[in-house]
């Protein structure tokens, strides 16, 4: 028997909350799951800082990536097999594109890509196609095997209908991580009917459609993803944690490349302060790595390195005002300054950070970006974009929320306003 037809003798099984069970049949599967790079994403969370706001929020991204692959199994094994839009050829490459879309997030994820400018998709596809455990499996299955699995996950694959599984506004993806998030950090938010969008879903050629009775389930999902963003990821508190996490590297990387010299040298680290990373540096880091030089950088030399990594580790985190660049535009400036009389370093201790989300969108011709968007399939067979039948889609279609917000430490300003009265002018315009 071929390798990629290969069954295990017995059916392995995951216990899982959200899903109450992740089953395993092929041997494929299998041994993705047992290689060192795989393993490697229980070691970095799934939501990054926004454990010291929702504590129960420490699941890992192995456990959503297990999420993920559950959902496509159950989409093609209970309700395309067999269906003539379906073909069951490329069953396994769109499990396998399932289970290791995730697989090149790094340690605390989009934070870790801003200081270094990186994109986890990319290394997603530089694992799956570099000298690893999980390219050694795939190249098991074909030669050409590990670069289909790319191209799925690059959203390049000639098969429309496979690419809008793992990706699109209806993809099992989010479907994981908003049951999966809410679970864990205790909101209500997250929780839609998604029995019920898979019993409704049906295969095209470009991409899995809706039975036009299941649109409210639909509508349902997309609120619960549109209360999700506001309520849980963009939470200010995460987003106060992760802006110093961010400023502890710049630290770090600044004082890298002007020779101060280390208590604790960051070895792990140097490649990426000087561009020179391997494939390898990168899968070795993880956030244990990461937390490890927090703690023992808050006893550096450098006050600012060792105070950044004092508040993360301890959760004496920077507060927050709103801020309208729209209008406010000036106002950076004159804080900035005052900072610097004040004998604050604006550049780590007065931060902006804006947040934006866009619930739900159709392909608008001439713009960029294009959103494949929700079909619902009607009673006469044809399709109609979500919006058109649905008054609730149709009132957020297309309409961007942005949140702007200055962070700073008013701890600091609160304690030294009576000996150094620029601290009491700079408090008086971040809160006015």
């Amino acid at each position: 028997m071929a390798y990629k037809d290969e069954k295990l003798v017995e059916e392995k099984v995951f216990k899982d909350p959200v899903h109450r069970y992740i089953h395993v049949h092929d041997k494929v599967i299998w041994d993705v799951i047992g290689t060192r790079e795989f393993q490697r994403l229980r070691r970095i969370k799934q939501l990054g800082t926004t454990y010291l706001v929702f504590h129960g929020a420490e699941h890992s991204r192995f456990q959503h990536s297990l999420g993920v692959y559950e959902i496509v199994r159950r989409i093609i094994d209970d309700g395309f097999s067999g269906r003539p839009e379906w073909n069951d050829d490329e069953r396994l490459v769109t499990l396998c594109a399932a289970l290791l879309h995730d697989l090149g997030h790094g340690p605390f994820s989009h934070a870790f890509e801003k200081v270094f400018n990186l994109d986890h998709e990319h290394f997603t596809q530089r694992i799956l196609l570099g000298d690893t455990e999980v390219n050694a499996v795939l190249r098991r299955v074909g030669s050409d095997f590990p670069q289909k699995v790319a191209d799925v996950i690059g959203k390049t694959y000639p098969d429309k209908l496979v690419v809008s599984l793992i990706s699109s506004q209806i993809d099992a993806d989010r479907m994981d991580y908003l049951q999966r998030d809410a679970y864990y950090t205790g909101v209500s938010y997250g929780h839609f009917d998604m029995e019920r969008i898979l019993r409704v879903m049906r295969p095209t050629e470009e991409q899995a459609v809706i039975k036009y009775s299941g649109m409210h389930a639909v509508e349902d999902y997309i609120m619960s993803r549109y209360q999700m963003y506001w309520q849980v990821y963009f939470h200010p508190v995460s987003r106060s944690a992760e802006v110093i996490l961010i400023k502890i590297l710049h630290r770090a990387k600044y004082l890298h490349e002007n020779g101060y010299v280390f208590s604790h040298e960051p070895v792990h680290f140097r490649s990426f302060f000087d561009r020179t990373f391997e494939l390898e540096d990168y899968i070795a880091l993880d956030e244990s790595i990461l937390l490890t030089y927090f703690q023992v950088w808050m006893k550096e030399e450098d006050t600012i390195v060792a105070d950044l990594c004092y508040r993360f580790i301890n959760r004496k985190l920077f507060q927050c005002a709103e801020f309208d660049p729209a209008t406010e535009y000036r106002k950076i400036g004159e804080l900035e300054q005052l900072f610097r009389e004040a004998g604050l370093d604006p550049e780590y201790y007065l931060l902006a950070d804006s947040s934006s989300d866009l619930p739900y969108d159709f392909y608008r011709p001439g713009e960029e970006n294009e959103r494949i968007p929700i079909y619902l399939q009607m009673p006469t067979g044809e399709l109609s974009e979500l919006s058109r039948s649905s008054d609730i889609v149709d009132a957020i279609s297309g309409k961007r929320r942005t949140d702007h917000k200055i962070y700073f430490p008013e701890d600091v300003l609160l304690e030294g306003k009576e000996q150094n009265p620029l601290y009491e002018r700079i408090l008086h315009m971040l809160k006015n």
